[in-house]
């Protein structure tokens, strides 16, 4: 592969769209498995402890995962990992929607964890070099479709099991759209990835630890509100538990518009001033949420938040991508890893403080942060000339 060869590839449309279609499945599948997981609990008998350690394989898949897609992709090119995945993906949905056995249960979250876990390292490879040879701002669209895909599949699938479709049929439906669009896409997948290839795996350092910091903070916040949003609504704000999920739905979709109208912003005022401004804005929801007694109050709050959020992973995207200190391959997966760790390990971590404490208190201590990653949006500089 001739160093000219590429460049023409992945800045056509179609490469652009192939790579939306790729965020679209990564969203769409993921949020397909979130209502199946009240049925896997009562299906295989669990309770509450050992669910939660049979959804943390999910997380420990994805990031065992990632170092090896980032490996393959400069091996064996962004298209047939990013098609690998989604079909690995496709095997463990039906098997996530039957089984009772445990043990084989868990092996299925572990390996459905693992395929997530390098789709997303390879999609954002392939999109970082789409960006790179656009010569012009498209993370947060390509992270916005991922969004809207997470949306679709999550009212997708809660609607097919309404409907009485039993948990395999519905999620044969689903997997019928993902190859569906898969086949779409795969013509214009790059069948290449970075010309640099690093080692299987490397510590995060310099640059990019400090990105995966920031990364693993936005993250935390966004566990925060998947896993705490409805609690404090219920027991602070005393909203009816009927309706205790519009906090997240609130936050997730300001994140969707602001993500898919995130490029013409971030082009407009800059990586920099994006993270300042969206790092103020997410602290500042947050606060409303907890310091304004009233639920209307929290629900603009958490509003606030996603919007604030949405463009934050995306501006650290493109600024890893510049950065020359580690090679692509190994830099992206050890920042999304981080990023992921503050999933799993955040919203326990809230648990924890509001036990010894309370839950506002816990929350308020993401304020803190998000206000730290907005004072570190000057230092993004490094990551543009690394």
């Amino acid at each position: 592969m001739s160093a000219s060869t590429p460049e023409p590839l992945a800045a056509s449309r179609q490469a652009r769209q192939a790579t939306r279609i790729a965020f679209f499945i990564a969203g769409f599948a993921m949020a397909s498995w979130a209502p199946l997981v009240p049925l896997v609990k009562t299906r295989a008998g669990l309770d509450d402890g050992a669910l939660g350690l049979l959804l943390l394989g999910l997380g420990c898949g994805s990031i065992v995962a990632m170092p090896l897609a980032g490996y393959l992709t400069t091996r064996l090119g962004c298209k047939r990992v990013i098609l690998g995945s989604g079909l690995l993906i496709c095997l463990m949905l039906p098997l996530l929607a039957c089984l009772a056995n445990v043990p084989a249960l868990a092996a299925a979250v572990l390996l459905f964890g693992a395929g997530m876990g390098s789709l997303d390292c390879a999609m954002n490879i392939q999109a970082l070099m789409v960006e790179r040879a656009g010569g012009k701002p498209r993370m947060s669209g390509f992270h916005g479709l991922f969004s809207f895909g997470g949306i679709l599949g999550a009212v997708g699938m809660t609607g097919l099991l309404s409907l009485g479709l039993s948990p395999l049929l519905a999620v044969l439906c689903v997997i019928a759209l993902t190859l569906l669009v898969m086949y779409r896409a795969a013509a214009h997948l790059l069948p290449y990835g970075n010309e640099r290839e690093g080692p299987l795996f490397a510590i995060p350092h310099g640059v990019v630890l400090f990105l995966g910091i920031l990364c693993f903070i936005v993250f935390l916040a966004e566990g925060a509100m998947l896993d705490w949003s409805a609690v404090f609504l219920v027991s602070w704000r005393s909203i009816d538990p009927t309706y205790a999920g519009l906090g997240y739905a609130a936050f997730a979709v300001t994140m969707t518009l602001g993500r898919l109208l995130g490029d013409r912003v971030v082009a407009r005022l800059g990586g920099v001033r994006v993270v300042w401004l969206g790092g103020l804005c997410a602290a500042g929801g947050l606060a409303l949420a907890l310091l304004v007694p009233v639920w209307p109050a929290a629900l603009v709050g958490f509003a606030l938040l996603g919007g604030g959020c949405s463009n934050l992973v995306p501006v650290f995207y493109s600024a890893v991508s510049r950065q020359t200190l580690m090679p692509q391959s190994t830099a992206i997966p050890a920042m999304t890893s981080l990023g992921y760790a503050g999933i799993l390990v955040g919203p326990a971590a809230i648990g924890g403080v509001a036990h010894l404490s309370n839950l506002p208190v816990a929350l308020g201590m993401l304020i803190v942060a998000l206000l730290f990653v907005a004072f570190c949006s000057r230092l993004l500089h490094t990551g543009e000339t690394a």
